[in-house]
Parts: C-alpha cells; structure tokens; sequence
C-alpha cells in the first residue's frame, strides 16, 4: 500500500488531481507526488484535504448548464 492512500483516494473520489493541488501550494506536480511518498502529519493531510475540497467545490460550481 502507498503512503497516504486516503489522501489519494479522496482526491481521486472528488475529482481532484495532484497537478491541481499542486498549483495552489505553489509548488509543481512532481514535488507533489514527493511529498505524497513518505506519510504527511495531521497538519499536512488536513491542509490537502481543504484544498481538495475547496477544488472540488469550485469544480461543480462552476458548471453551466443551459
């Protein structure tokens, strides 16, 4: 099993890619998928997983429908 498998699968269940999340850290995608190798603290998973749903919020938001 990977480090932090719940944070991948809640990204992935929301929609959300790394590249997205990502891009609001500042930092790039590959750096990203770094970080995601060895386990993150408390502080950090829940700090992911407001960005994951705050992008995933703004996703569905964003859908026009006409």
């Amino acid at each position: 099993m990977f480090a932090n498998q719940t944070i991948r699968n809640y990204a992935r269940s929301k929609g959300v890619f790394f590249y997205e999340i990502a891009e609001v850290l500042c930092i790039s995608e590959p750096t990203m998928t770094r970080r995601l190798r060895k386990e993150l603290t408390d502080k950090e998973k829940t700090q992911i997983c407001k960005i994951i749903d705050e992008l995933a919020a703004g996703k569905t938001a964003t859908v026009v429908v006409n």
